[in-house]
């Protein structure tokens, strides 16, 4: 090998160089990233970490020039194999973009175009990269595509839609059309946010697979620090739109220098779990998301409280589901179609004042148990008793004073704000839709409730676009806190939020149980979270509860196979921790 082959051999896949980004905005260009430097190399993992709003994704936007539309980068160089993509055309991003950058988004349901099916919108990105040719072939690649993602029964997916899949399934098509054309570089923003734990796995050992085999490189955006110490050798630490700390994985976590970089190991669940023995009571497994001594002391007081209010009155059911089962009917083409069952005979109940946590893969019928349960589905079958009244009987006046009783955090933040309302009447909404208070007065109660999700009031002024993933989830627990409600209805509610803001929201949550006796549903997927908020845990798979008890007794002595399969598979549990 001559010296000009191996120096090209040698140069980096990617490099970015002094990278400045700004959003123009009403009072000018306010600056997003701020001198961003990134080198990697073929084959490499580099994963960046950091809070909402750090920078993380806007890199990611920067490096294939995707960013929105009052986005633009002011300053720097995006060099990939020696082109500047910051100076690229159009056509020549389009012909980078797929087949040698793949791009996973952060948000699945934005990303999918509802009015088409899962197999076209796959297919079509087949025909676009030219991986086949022939109807059968695409076909069949389309299928090989989903299957690698981890969607089961891909071949009858193909024909429904997005809104027929949860939220873990939509984000599993996103990244099967991401790895389709096999790229030399894929950009993973928050790849696995909404998918559970065993799925995750498969994904990641996916990725890694491509990287060791191909050659592809992967930056990995994610505020799971558990899945960035295991999945890539080097971290980036983002914070307020600059790098503040770089360098091998392990030795970062171990032995972090920042003081940002040291708050957000003390504060990941994910990690702690593992690093400090559960002593089996609710009060010694809250240290585990108290960022500091000052968030513990206030987990324990609402904890304190909580148990105070169970003991007042120990078997008060505020939710008995009995028997509960929901059929879909799956459109096959033409007149025919095929029965689906996502909830089959299930039964639970839930003791006021107490959190269940529903747990299981993704398409396992949390979601739409949720959805039940709030009725925005009728029931095939089965009963739903909140407070003593039969759901399904409840039409009118009487179902909308159940739904200011019991409000609902769904999944999807993005999919679940309206475009055209900024954020103050976002949160608003249901203060006026209820008729309570006056206009200052539900001004002032939007004001206490951003303060309430750690964002700023400045926000209330803004839109959903303008917002990153986890500052979009945090508006829509304020609005579902914003009546004051009995009952909430939890769905993925932590799981787009960085371990920071997921540490705060989970203390708030705690709070407002041990002072208004609030009974919470927790659907979620990240089992590091369950163990520290949930009182009982039910796991779901295929539409059945498998197993049901205290959150102690799932995880110290789980009874199902499939039940210890999820256990083992949360991400962090070998690393040794410096903090």
């Amino acid at each position: 090998m001559n010296a000009a082959a191996a120096s090209t051999a040698d140069a980096p896949l990617l490099q970015v160089r002094n990278l400045h980004v700004g959003f123009r905005t009403q009072n000018g260009v306010v600056k997003a990233l701020n001198g961003v430097d990134l080198t990697l190399h073929e084959g490499e993992t580099v994963a960046i970490v950091g809070e909402s709003g750090s920078g993380k994704s806007t890199t990611a936007a920067a490096i294939i020039n995707l960013l929105p539309g009052s986005g633009q980068i002011t300053e720097g160089e995006v060099l990939f194999q020696g082109r500047d993509l910051a100076k690229a055309s159009p056509r020549e991003l389009e012909d980078i973009r797929g087949r040698l950058i793949g791009y996973v988004p952060q948000d699945p349901m934005s990303n999918l175009n509802p009015v088409w099916s899962i197999g076209f919108q796959v297919e079509e990105t087949i025909r676009a990269n030219g991986l086949a040719t022939g109807k059968k072939e695409v076909r069949a690649k389309a299928i090989e595509v989903l299957e690698q993602a981890g969607l089961a029964d891909a071949d009858q997916r193909l024909r429904q839609f997005p809104h027929q899949f949860s939220g873990g399934m939509r984000q599993r098509v996103l990244i099967g059309i991401g790895l389709a054309a096999s790229p030399r570089l894929l950009i993973a923003d928050e790849p696995t946010s909404a998918l559970d734990v065993t799925v995750q796995r498969r994904i990641l050992d996916h990725l890694a697979t491509l990287t060791e085999d191909a050659g592809t490189a992967v930056i990995f955006i994610t505020h799971d620090l558990g899945l960035a110490a295991e999945r890539a050798k080097k971290l980036i630490v983002m914070y307020k739109g600059k790098i503040v700390e770089s360098g091998p994985s392990v030795e970062i976590l171990q032995n972090p220098q920042h003081p940002y970089t040291q708050r957000l190991i003390a504060a990941a669940p994910s990690l702690a779990s593992r690093r400090i023995a559960f002593s089996g009571q609710e009060l010694g497994s809250i240290e585990h998301v108290a960022a500091n001594e000052s968030d513990k002391v206030d987990l324990i007081t609402a904890a304190e409280r909580r148990v105070e209010n169970l003991d007042a009155k120990p078997s008060e059911s505020v939710i008995v589901v009995d028997h509960l089962t929901k059929n879909f009917k799956i459109r096959q083409g033409g007149f025919r179609s095929t029965e689906f069952t996502a909830v089959d005979d299930v039964s639970f109940s839930i003791a006021k004042g107490t959190t269940m946590a529903l747990v299981g893969e993704s398409g396992s019928g949390k979601s739409t148990v949720a959805k039940l349960l709030l009725k925005l589905e009728d029931a095939t079958s089965g009963t739903i008793t909140i407070n003593g009244t039969d759901v399904a009987s409840l039409k009118g006046r009487a179902l909308l004073n159940l739904r200011s009783r019991m409000q609902p955090v769904f999944q999807d933040p993005y999919g679940t704000l309206d475009p055209l309302h900024n954020i103050g009447n976002t949160i608003a909404e249901p203060l006026k839709t209820h008729g309570v208070g006056t206009r200052n007065e539900r001004r002032d109660r939007v004001f206490e409730l951003l303060d309430q999700v750690s964002l700023p009031r400045v926000i209330a002024g803004r839109y959903p676009n303008e917002l990153s993933g986890g500052q979009r989830q945090r508006v829509a627990i304020a609005r579902a806190l914003a009546l004051k409600p009995e009952i909430v209805i939890l769905d993925e509610a932590v799981s787009a939020l960085d371990v920071l803001v997921q540490a705060q929201i989970l203390r708030l949550l705690a709070d407002l149980q041990g002072e208004l006796g609030l009974t919470y549903l927790f659907i979620t997927h990240d089992l590091a979270v369950v163990r520290v908020i949930a009182d009982n845990v039910c796991v779901m798979q295929r539409g059945r509860i498998v197993e049901a008890a205290t959150t102690d007794e799932v995880f110290d002595n789980p009874k199902q196979a499939y039940t210890r399969e999820l256990l083992d598979a949360i991400p962090g549990a070998g690393i040794q921790m410096g903090v």
